[in-house]
Formats: C-alpha cells, structure tokens, sequence
C-alpha cells in the first residue's frame, strides 16, 4: 500500500505540473483527490491492515494529500497569473495610434426643408401650432364643411381607429382647433405627419407630412393669399422659382386654386416625374369659406380669411431635385450621407 501511495504521488505531481489550464488542473485534482479519486480509494483499503500499520499508512497519506493539495494551490496562482499576463498584453493600448474618426450625421433632408419653411412664414409673422395625429372626425371633415356623404371620408382614403376616431387626413384639424380657442386676428402654420389610403409610388405615400396655414382678419382677399404664397416659393426655392395659380374646389375654401411650381427635372418640357404637365403640384389654398368661419363662431361678415396645404415632402424633393419619395423613408445610408 505504501508503494501504491507513493506511486500516485509521483504520477500526480509529474502531471500537475505539466497542466496547461484550470480545466485540466481541476481534473487532475478530481482525479486524485475527489471522492471517489485514487488516494481515497487507497485509504478505503486501511481495514484490511494491521494496528501497527495504519498510523503509519495514514500518516503517508495524510502527507501526500497536503503536498498534493499545495501544488495544486501553486499551480493554480501560476494559471492565473499566466492568464491575466495574456490578457493584459491583448487588452494594453498604444497610445501613439491614430484614433478612430466617428461619423458625423446630419439632419434629415425633410427636416432641414420644415426648418426653412417654419422660418420663412415665422418671418411673415405667423405662429406655429400642433395638434393630434389621432383625431375626430368632427374636426378632419365636419368642421371643413365635409359632410357623412364626402368622398374623402370613406374607408378607401381614410384610415379609421373607430367610427369617429381616425388618423387625420391633413392638420387642416389643427386650424379648427384653434379658431376654436382663439378670436381674430389670426396667423398659424400647423406642420405635422398626416395619413391618407394611397398607393406607394414615386411621389405618393401613405405617410406624409403637410404645412397648413391660415389667416383670419378683416379685409383678407385672394390677393393677400397669393402674395403670402409667392413670397414663400421664392425665399424656399430661389427667386427664378416659377409657380401658377389653376382654379380648384376644397369643401373648405371658396374660391380654391391649386399652385404648382416648375418641374425642376426638366423644366418644363415633361416628363415621368410632373407627368409630362412641366409642372408639379405643390399646394392647395383659397379662401376659408364663410360656414366654416361661421362654424367655430368667427362672423363671416366681419372676418374673412385664407388657408393653405403643403407636403413637405414634394418641398424637399423640389429643394434638392429628388424625384422618389421613397428615398426619405428608406433609411439609405448612402442617401442620407449626402446631406452631411
């Protein structure tokens, strides 16, 4: 028994010291010292010796257990220390590298058209208001003059959340709202997304975003309103930008127009993007009708007034010669990186 003690004690420190990681140290240290290791399965044996043997045998292995026991305590702090010297050369920095250059971004082309817009009509004097994007019916159709029976309040333009509740068609909402708060005179922008049924192509979205203006004052004429709308083409799009004025019907304006601005892929001649017309649509305006003036309490003897819709989107796509108005939604990249 003595020699088979001594044998282990010679296999276990030749191969504790050749360990070349914690896994293989700790296999070691179950394989001779665990419970079921091979020097607890010679001490199992002590039964079968004599009274004068087992102090001695006892003794011999109580002895290679502490030494075995030691060089594994060693050997462990070698690991370590072997490990932690591994890692601290992968992890050390050299401070004589160059650093890294980070992106930069930028804002996105239709807020950098927005902030343009909101500053030039400010600079008219106007103020700029916000409203829901989940909004009442009441207010989208019914205060503009739209009634059950209007085309645009069907489910194939409009998305509804309940009968009464939809996601608003235009911030023309936010106009009511405030002819509801405050009196005459009055001179508002109100910017905002807005949610119409549409197919997605290369000028139309689903999502968009829309400036909506009004005016309420005494003595406001067709002629105010055209002003207001040239001068803003102009500062927006340069002063060679051209624009006209087409006849149109909104429920809420009487008279209504249309303004479109010169197609700035080709000028004029046609093409895919103005569908061959030479022009684009920009916005449309006229004069807020008397029963919706009369709708919010504002005397429509008294006070007369304009109003005006706008997506910003064709804005940017016409500040920056877009001609896809994907490209804002798509989150390109190589798109956006132009705008830097």
């Amino acid at each position: 028994m003595k020699t088979a003690l001594e044998q282990i004690k010679k296999q276990a420190t030749e191969r504790l010291e050749r360990a070349e990681g914690p896994s293989v140290l700790e296999e070691l240290r179950v394989r001779y010292l665990g419970k079921k290791g091979e020097l607890t399965a010679i001490l199992k044996q002590m039964g079968g010796l004599s009274t004068e043997e087992r102090p001695i045998i006892g003794q011999l292995a109580n002895q290679i257990r502490e030494e075995l026991e030691s060089l594994i305590a060693r050997k462990s702090k070698e690991l370590e220390g072997a490990a932690q010297e591994l890692r601290l050369h992968a992890e050390k920095l050299d401070v004589t590298m160059p650093g890294r250059s980070r992106s930069i971004g930028a804002r996105h082309p239709m807020n950098i058209v927005l902030e343009e817009a909101k500053e030039i009509f400010l600079g008219m004097g106007f103020t700029a208001v916000e409203g829901p994007e989940v909004e009442y019916d009441y207010y989208c159709f019914e205060a503009l003059n739209m009634p059950k029976t209007h085309p645009a309040r069907d489910t194939q333009d409009t998305f509804y959340i309940t009968d009464d509740i939809i996601l608003r068609t235009h911030t023309s909402s936010v106009q009511v709202r405030t002819m509801e708060k405050w009196q005459p005179p009055l001179r508002i922008i109100s910017p905002g997304r807005v949610y119409r049924v549409d197919e997605v192509d290369a000028t139309h979205s689903p999502l968009f975003h829309q400036i909506e203006g009004l005016v309420v004052d005494k003595g406001i004429t067709m002629g105010d309103l055209k002003g207001v709308l040239e001068t803003f083409a102009k500062r927006l799009f340069g002063e060679d930008a051209k624009v006209r004025f087409r006849p149109h019907h909104f429920p809420y304006t009487e008279p209504s127009a249309e303004m479109d601005t010169l197609c700035y892929v080709c000028h004029g001649e046609g093409c895919r993007l103005c569908k061959f017309e030479g022009y684009i649509e920009l916005l449309g305006c006229g004069m807020v009708h008397p029963k919706v003036l009369a709708g919010v309490g504002i005397d429509p003897e008294i006070y007369s007034g304009f109003a005006f819709g706008m997506g910003y989107d064709r804005m940017a796509m016409r500040r920056f010669g877009i001609n896809d108005i994907r490209l804002f939604f798509e989150n390109d990249l190589r798109f956006l990186q132009q705008f830097r």
